[in-house]
């Protein structure tokens, strides 16, 4: 049993049966439609701008729907950053195959580990500002009573955490009796791990005050004008959230188990009765509220406080055009707001910071690079529980990316495509 993922891994505005658990969400369709282009894609499509930018020809996008459908794929979103600005953006196909709600501008993606890259940015908002040293231990910010006693547990830094090299797996069996030890030294090597985040997100909780959401709300969803994007739960996310899909190779034409959804709908009862959003909720409150929660969600559902709190890790939600506002964050700035980070942090932050032999592929902090025929693109992928499959890439000194984000298991085999079509890259990255 285990967390979603293991690989070692605006625009001009487009104005479920019962999960055993979030390590064991792992996995357990229908004809996709096309949604017209943006204001603004139309715009750029008649203007002859695609000869140069990042966004699919027309013949691509005409047969995307067919792709779709074949990997069983219903619901995608398209964002292309160019000189450091969303734009172009457009939806395809439906939320939900049984419900065949369309996909649209307001639609909310679950971005599964494309999550980890959108945290990384405030933890190194917080460097900037002197509250966070990168290669201080983290123990020495927040040591959670869920930790092993285990003398490597003190070398873990805030720069491992960022970089994968903690040594640490990427999410435990039985988080509510197994205690978090390292499985090698840190800095030795890479393992993927989104444990390490997590217990890097409560750290900053601490050094802030805030919940997650509160931090990443005031300091980088509200000034960057990301106002679609939240690492938590309410009823209106509920609303426009998609829902997530099995691949086109399992059975069943029912809706798979949607984690999230199960957990923070049962979690957000409590949240009501206490007259507490769970935006707010920092992992003390989910430990307080876990024996409500338990009582009223089927066994196995809930088992740890990690299973009702945001996590930074897995659990952001945002709309594909703010998902391409932050990936043009990471982009050669021409000017800086006084929120961002500063241009050697932001240099820092696409940097290989560990070298280990034999790979192809660079660890910066937060982002994954990889050398290409035109130089270096930093990326990343996300997964959760088999049933959503996302991507993002950027060029950071052409200022151009683009991000795919879907609600289907098999939504790799489409998101590849995309990429592949958009950029002419065949990245060694989809092969880890």
């Amino acid at each position: 049993m285990r967390w979603p993922e293991t690989y070692p891994m605006p625009v001009m505005p487009i104005s479920p049966p019962h999960s055993p658990g979030r390590r064991r969400f792992i996995a357990m369709g229908a004809l996709s439609g096309i949604a017209g282009l943006t204001p603004f894609g139309a715009m750029a499509a008649a203007c002859g701008k695609r000869s140069s930018a990042w966004i699919p020809s027309d013949d691509f996008l005409a047969e995307l729907p067919r792709i779709m459908e074949a990997f069983a794929v219903p619901g995608v979103g398209i964002a292309v950053v160019e000189e450091g600005k969303v734009a172009w953006s457009r939806p395809f196909g439906v939320t939900n195959a049984l419900t065949r709600t369309p996909v649209d501008a307001r639609t909310v993606f679950e971005d599964a580990s494309l999550s980890k890259p959108v945290f990384a940015y405030l933890v190194l908002q917080l460097v900037d500002q002197g509250l966070i040293d990168l290669d201080r231990p983290l123990v020495r910010y927040r040591r959670p009573d869920y930790l092993a006693e285990h003398p490597w547990i003190e070398l873990i830094t805030t720069r491992d955490v960022l970089r994968h090299s903690t040594g640490l797996p990427n999410w435990r069996k039985s988080p509510a009796t197994e205690k978090l030890a390292p499985m090698v030294k840190p800095g030795t090597r890479i393992d993927y791990s989104g444990e390490a985040l997590f217990w890097l997100q409560l750290a900053v909780e601490t050094i802030t005050g805030q919940s997650l959401d509160e931090s990443m709300q005031a300091h980088l969803f509200g000034p960057a004008g990301m106002k679609d994007s939240s690492y938590t739960w309410n009823a209106d996310l509920a609303a426009r959230s998609v829902y997530g899909h099995r691949r086109h190779d399992q059975p069943g034409t029912d809706m798979p188990p949607q984690m999230f959804r199960e957990q923070w709908t049962i979690a957000e009862q409590v949240a009501e009765r206490w007259g507490k959003p769970l935006s707010s909720w920092k992992y003390d409150d989910a430990a307080r509220a876990l024996p409500e929660v338990m009582a009223l969600a089927p066994a196995g559902l809930v088992t740890w406080p990690g299973d009702i709190v945001a996590n930074s890790a897995a659990s952001l939600r945002t709309t594909v055009q703010d998902y391409a506002t932050f990936l043009a964050l990471a982009m050669t700035r021409r000017q800086r707001a006084s929120w961002e980070i500063s241009e050697t942090t932001r240099q820092a932050m696409l940097t290989p910071q560990i070298k280990i032999p034999g790979r192809w592929t660079e660890k910066g902090l937060g982002w994954n690079m990889e050398a290409t025929r035109d130089g270096p693109v930093f990326y990343h992928s996300g997964s959760n529980g088999d049933i959503f499959k996302n991507f993002a890439v950027g060029d950071a000194q052409r200022r151009r990316g683009i991000v795919v984000l879907t609600n289907g298991g098999s939504g790799s085999f489409v998101h590849q495509r995309v990429v592949r079509a958009a950029t002419g890259y065949d990245l060694l990255s989809y092969d880890l």
